[in-house]
């Protein structure tokens, strides 16, 4: 068996920046035929110039996962387009802030809206493709806080630990159908929105060398680096795989009380 999506498609919801544009760059190298689906016009237009220049066969849907009627015309459109459908990921997000006290209402519905409500709504259009496939595979960017916290984020921790649970539900009611679908929980990742909420701190740079040592590796993500475990979780050497939460961490949720008390605390790397 080998490690390729020759003649399948994929949609790539927020694929035009960060996680969501390193996995339709990745799938088009791997062979697939690549619809990507974001609000951003410009940088979705930029990256199909990209891979078209690389010989890639890709299309560009605007689309705001916030709409259902205009997801589901999305999906339509890349499914004719590409004669298919077997792979869908969900890596459309937004981070906001605040507590349960904080945060306005309207935070905590857009926060939902684009994370959890597009993911339903994403996967409610493409569903009926993916089963006229015969099957297919469905991977959605949760987050290391799908199932840990970080302080002052209540909308965003609670919609990607919704997404857990979502992925588990679809896995179990569409296993029957050929339908497997699964989680990736990236840690700090250097993408736009990672930078953008390290720029809201005076000292970004600090904030940045934070999240650094908050891995046992060391250093931030890459966004191809989440994008080849969202990869091989689409392809057919994941088949047995399904229903599951694969943390892409850099190690993050393994030290217990976190890498400062592994550094200082009692057990202390340091003193060893």
């Amino acid at each position: 068996m080998s490690f390729h999506f020759a003649g399948k498609a994929a949609i790539v919801t927020g694929g035009a920046k960060g996680i969501g544009a390193a996995t339709a760059e990745t799938l088009c190298e791997l062979g697939a035929r690549v619809a990507i689906l974001d609000r951003d016009r410009q940088h979705g237009a930029a990256l199909i110039e990209k891979l078209a220049a690389q010989g890639a066969t890709a299309t560009f849907h605007p689309c705001n996962v916030e709409d259902p009627a205009g997801v589901q015309a999305a999906v339509d459109e890349a499914a004719r387009g590409h004669g298919a459908l077997h792979v869908v990921v969900h890596s459309a997000g937004i981070q906001r802030y605040g507590s349960v006290l904080e945060a306005s209402l309207d935070t905590w519905r857009e926060t939902f809206a684009v994370h959890v409500d597009g993911c339903f709504h994403v996967v409610r259009g493409a569903l009926p493709h993916l089963l006229a496939a015969g099957g297919g595979s469905i991977v959605i960017v949760g987050s290391v806080q799908s199932v840990t916290a970080v302080a002052n984020s209540a909308a965003y921790v609670a919609a990607k630990h919704a997404l857990a649970g979502l992925t588990r539900s679809i896995a179990l009611d569409f296993a029957a159908q050929n339908i497997r679908a699964n989680c990736v929980m990236p840690g700090a990742i250097d993408t736009p929105m990672l930078r953008a909420a390290a720029a809201l701190d005076s000292d970004p740079e600090a904030v940045l060398r934070g999240c650094a040592r908050a891995h046992p590796l060391g250093r931030i993500g890459r966004p191809e680096e989440v994008a080849r475990a969202i990869a091989f979780l689409a392809s057919d050497w994941a088949s047995f795989i399904t229903g599951a939460t694969l943390a892409v961490d850099g190690g993050m949720l393994v030290p217990t009380g976190g890498m400062g008390f592994q550094v200082g605390g009692t057990g202390s790397v340091a003193g060893q």
